[in-house]
């Protein structure tokens, strides 16, 4: 909508100051903010860093981040950021890793930018006017094969419950990875979902649903023209449990396959 998409230039602008952050700054303090999770200063130093930005740009919306949670007004729009989506990744040098930000309207995501800043690609869309990188359209893949497919899987779960979960992931595994041409696990749902968007995956598969993690790519892919479902295939919301970005043409493949892998195991 109009009154969204005039809160594009903000969004491009937080992840533009989040990007020389990163870029500029090296990990040199980690700490574990639960099992096996990790934060570095650099995280801390990109999330303050927009949320000032943000509350000085869009003091009437309400800001949840990864590190500091929900602060700011209330209302029915929110900005939901990801200040590095990859921490375990940045904290190593590898450079798969990006910042996240969605502006979500109720439960929906209605704008959103992405950027990856080691490898220079910048994605953006608003709510029914498509989706980006750079200044190119982008679309989801046209595959309808699973021969074809190229499908990023999302990290294994930790922590209480993770045994039961991870059977599902490694059943799932098996699944996809003994007909898909290739399974790939990237560690950063920001980069997976953009992916799907830009045709380079075809299916990304993230059994969880944060809303920092998720809520901008997956309105890059509805943007693409691909499709974003829960794990029981009705379509993905900011409630869901799950996070399946597929294209069109393997929506059936993937969720039959997620559904055999799923079996009695709960998420």
């Amino acid at each position: 909508m109009a009154e969204h998409s005039s809160l594009l230039p903000v969004a491009r602008e937080a992840v533009a100051i989040a990007r020389r952050i990163v870029l500029d700054r090296s990990p040199v303090s980690f700490s574990s903010k639960g099992e096996r999770d990790l934060v570095t200063n650099v995280d801390i130093a990109v999330e303050e860093a927009v949320r000032e930005f943000l509350t000085r740009e869009t003091p009437e919306i309400g800001i949840l981040g990864e590190e500091h949670g929900r602060t700011g007004p209330p209302g029915g729009l929110w900005w939901a950021l990801d200040p590095v989506d990859g921490t375990a990744n940045f904290a190593r040098g590898i450079p798969l890793c990006g910042v996240s930000l969605g502006l979500v309207d109720g439960r929906r995501a209605v704008v959103a930018a992405i950027d990856l800043p080691f490898l220079g690609a910048r994605y953006a869309a608003v709510e029914g006017f498509g989706a980006y990188a750079g200044e190119s359209r982008i679309q989801a893949s046209a595959a309808t094969d699973l021969a074809d497919a190229v499908i990023a899987i999302g990290d294994f779960a930790v922590g209480a419950g993770a045994e039961v979960k991870n059977r599902a992931r490694l059943a799932l595994l098996g699944e996809l990875g003994a007909r898909a041409q290739r399974i790939r696990m990237l560690g950063t749902a920001a980069i997976d979902l953009a992916w799907v968007a830009e045709g380079k995956l075809e299916a990304a598969v993230i059994l969880a649903n944060l809303p920092w993690d998720t809520l901008a790519g997956v309105l890059l892919v509805r943007e693409a023209g691909g499709l974003v479902l829960d794990a029981d295939d009705a379509q993905h919301t900011v409630d869901s449990a799950a996070t399946i970005a597929v294209c069109p043409g393997l929506r059936p493949e993937i969720m039959a396959a997620l559904r055999r892998s799923l079996g009695e195991c709960s998420v």
